[in-house]
C-alpha cells in the first residue's frame, strides 16, 4: 500500500481550441473532466503500475462530491475528509495553433487547523504496512508549514519511505524530518532557497544544500531538461525523451509515481528515474493528467538512458 497524501484536489477541466484569443469570445473544440491535483495524478498513475494507493486529502462541496465520485470510479481507495471549503476547479486550455498551454488555477479555500490534525491522525493509521507515503503539492490554507514534517516523522518511525513533492517553507520544514526522497523542480529549488538557479553547477549546490538538511535522496525535474538525481555521492543525469506534447499537466506527478514505483521494486534511483521520465513523458501525450498508456510508457523508457556522472 502507498498513501498518496494532498490536501488541494481539484476536479480538472481540459478543453482545445482551434486557436485561443485573449479579450475574445473561444469557442471550445474539445471540453473533458476527470479527478486532479498532485497527489491525485501520482494516485492515479499508481494504480496503472499495479500498485495499491490509498488516496488521503480534503473534498467539500457539490464539486468534492463530484471529484469522489470520479475517482470512485477509476476504483481509487479513498480516504478523504469533508470539509466547508469547496474543492476547487482548475481549467486548462490548449491552443491547437501555437501549441500554448495555459493553466487556470483556482487556489482552495481555507481549511481549519483543526481538520488537519485530523487528517494527520487519519495518515498516521494507515502508515502501518505501509510501505510509502508520497506528500504532493501545496498546503490549503489553514495547514501549518510543519504539516508534511510531523507525516515524514511519523512514517520515519515505521521505516517507511516519505516522499515529498513540495516547494518553499513547507519542504525545508520536511527536511529536518529527514525525508527519504524530495523532489522539486528546478523553479521550486530556486524559490525554497530563494535564488535562480541558472546551471547544473548551481541546480547541484542546491540540491547537496537539501541534502545537507536532512533529505536522504533529491531528485530535481526541469520539464523536457534533463533530470537530475543524488544519493549519497552518487549523481545520476537523465535526459527525458523528446515527444510532441498534448498537454504536459501533471507530468511531474507521472514522474513521481513511476520513480517511487521503482524504488519499491529495489532499482537504484537513476534507473527508477528513468522510468519516472518515461512516466512523465507518456502523460505529456494525453489530454488529462495522470490517465497515460502503460504501452506507450514501456515504449518510452526503453529509450532513455541514466548517464552516471561525476557529483
Amino acid at each position: 500500500m502507498i498513501v498518496c497524501l494532498g490536501t488541494t484536489p481539484a476536479v480538472q477541466r481540459v478543453q482545445r481550441f482551434r486557436q485561443l484569443k485573449l479579450d475574445g469570445v473561444n469557442r471550445a473544440v474539445f471540453t473533458s473532466e476527470g479527478p486532479a491535483g498532485k497527489a491525485v495524478n501520482v494516485a492515479k498513475v499508481l494504480k496503472l503500475l499495479g500498485q495499491e494507493p490509498v488516496l488521503v486529502g480534503f473534498s467539500g462541496g457539490d464539486r468534492g462530491e463530484q471529484l469522489l465520485q470520479m475517482l470512485l470510479e477509476r476504483k481509487l481507495r479513498l480516504q478523504f475528509l469533508t470539509v466547508e471549503a469547496r474543492t476547487r476547479l482548475c481549467t486548462t486550455l490548449l491552443d491547437e495553433a501555437t501549441g500554448a498551454v495555459t493553466e487556470l488555477v483556482e487556489e482552495s479555500l481555507p481549511v481549519a487547523p483543526s481538520r488537519f490534525d485530523e487528517l494527520l491522525d487519519q495518515t498516521t493509521q494507515l502508515l502501518p504496512g505501509c510501505r510509502a507515503i508520497i506528500m504532493a503539492g501545496t498546503l490549503a490554507p489553514g495547514g501549518a508549514p510543519d504539516f508534511y514534517a510531523r507525516c515524514t516523522h511519523k512514517a520515519r518511525t515505521l521505516d517507511v519511505l516519505a516522499v515529498v513533492d513540495g516547494q518553499g517553507e513547507v519542504l525545508r520544514a520536511a527536511l529536518a524530518a529527514r525525508p527519504g526522497l524530495v523532489k522539486p523542480n528546478q523553479t521550486e529549488l530556486g524559490a525554497t532557497l530563494g535564488r535562480k538557479l541558472a546551471s547544473e553547477a548551481a541546480l547541484l549546490a542546491g540540491m547537496r544544500e537539501l541534502q545537507a538538511a536532512g533529505a536522504e535522496r533529491v531528485v530535481i525535474t526541469a520539464g523536457t531538461g534533463p533530470v537530475l538525481a543524488l544519493e549519497s555521492d552518487h549523481l545520476w543525469r537523465i535526459a527525458p525523451p523528446r515527444v510532441h506534447a498534448l498537454n504536459p499537466i501533471g507530468s511531474g506527478d507521472a514522474f513521481t509515481a513511476a520513480l517511487v514505483w521503482r524504488l519499491l521494486r529495489g532499482d537504484d534511483l537513476g534507473e527508477a528515474c528513468r522510468w519516472g521520465a518515461a512516466a512523465g513523458a507518456a502523460n505529456a501525450l494525453t489530454l488529462m493528467p495522470g490517465e497515460l498508456d502503460r504501452v506507450t510508457l514501456d515504449q518510452l523508457a526503453a529509450q532513455i538512458r541514466a548517464e552516471r556522472v561525476r557529483a
